[in-house]
């Protein structure tokens, strides 16, 4: 099975895919789409837009995992700017017919440290060492998009 991760952000997206064959989870990509910050938000979202599509087309996932949004009270227009980034990314999966799961961070970091409230950094550290790579490798964004894919695997083993 081939899954991609998003971390979706206007400013940086983050995205990972990998590929798990039984118990052997083997990484293909993983990086950021950082559209210019002095572009426009259509034009961002477009960037990440096609990008994401690019990476669909030379990979084809099988299941895209999402991050589910989160919103703090003092943040309502950060929210709304990722409802579009994720507007578009749903679109894009529904395009291209890939199985669109949402994870929120909690539930994930759980599935792979064993403590929904972990760091990012911890988080990071897990998810170099289940991939076998070195974590310097990975950014945070990359790294957040790769644990929604490990953790997918994770929650849904008995059902693949």
């Amino acid at each position: 099975m081939r899954i991609l991760g998003i971390d979706p952000g206007s400013r940086i997206t983050g995205y990972g895919i990998i590929d798990s064959n039984g118990s052997k989870i083997n990484l293909l990509e993983a990086g950021d789409i950082k559209p210019k910050a002095t572009e426009t938000l259509s034009n961002r979202i477009c960037k990440i837009y096609e990008h994401l599509s690019d990476i669909t087309v030379t990979y084809k996932p099988d299941v895209l995992v999402l991050e589910k949004l989160y919103t703090h009270h003092q943040r309502i227009t950060t929210a709304s700017i990722l409802g579009h980034v994720r507007g578009a990314i749903c679109l894009l999966s529904a395009q291209k017919k890939i199985v669109l799961k949402e994870s929120s961070v909690k539930r994930i970091r759980k599935a792979l440290t064993g403590n929904g409230s972990a760091t990012k950094r911890q988080t990071q550290s897990m998810v170099a060492s289940l991939l076998g790579i070195d974590e310097k490798r990975l950014t945070p964004d990359a790294s957040d998009a790769l644990a929604l894919a490990l953790g997918y695997i994770t929650l849904n083993r008995n059902k693949l």
